[in-house]
């Protein structure tokens, strides 16, 4: 069977410059990608702040995952980039507030920096709809 892709947006005008969706799906298959903190007006929430930083990229793949016709249940991985390793543990307690029962694979690892500097961490998820046939779009 042969799927359907379906871009999903979020409204950042920087989607069109460079070339990039919040996230793609393909059947039951999702993936949102790198996620910054960051209102819908593009401003960094939680200025020097991992925790506040963290919660406002998981409400902004909550929103992806929701605008695919999915949701945080369907995640199966998630990948979290800080800037400061020391912060993982602040990091893991947000993440740990949506993903305790759902308990995806996951990653923590270290980066030199984003393209923002006033950003601490980015967050990337895949999700798969497996048990919700009925969700998937086939050509």
């Amino acid at each position: 069977m042969k799927y359907k892709r379906e871009l999903i947006t979020n409204g950042n005008p920087m989607e069109k410059i460079v070339g990039f969706s919040r996230a793609v799906r393909v059947g039951p298959y999702i993936s949102v990608g790198g996620t910054a903190p960051v209102d819908r007006q593009g401003n960094t929430v939680g200025i020097n702040d991992v925790a506040a930083q963290a919660r406002q990229c998981f409400e902004v793949i909550k929103q992806a995952l929701e605008s695919a016709g999915s949701g945080l249940e369907d995640v199966v991985r998630t990948r979290l980039f800080l800037t400061n390793i020391d912060d993982w543990k602040e990091a893991v307690e947000v993440r740990k507030e949506y993903f305790l029962d759902i308990r995806p694979v996951d990653t923590i690892m270290a980066v030199s920096g984003f393209v923002n500097r006033e950003w601490l961490i980015e967050v990337e998820v895949d999700a798969v709809m497996a048990d919700r046939p009925d969700k998937f779009h086939s050509l």
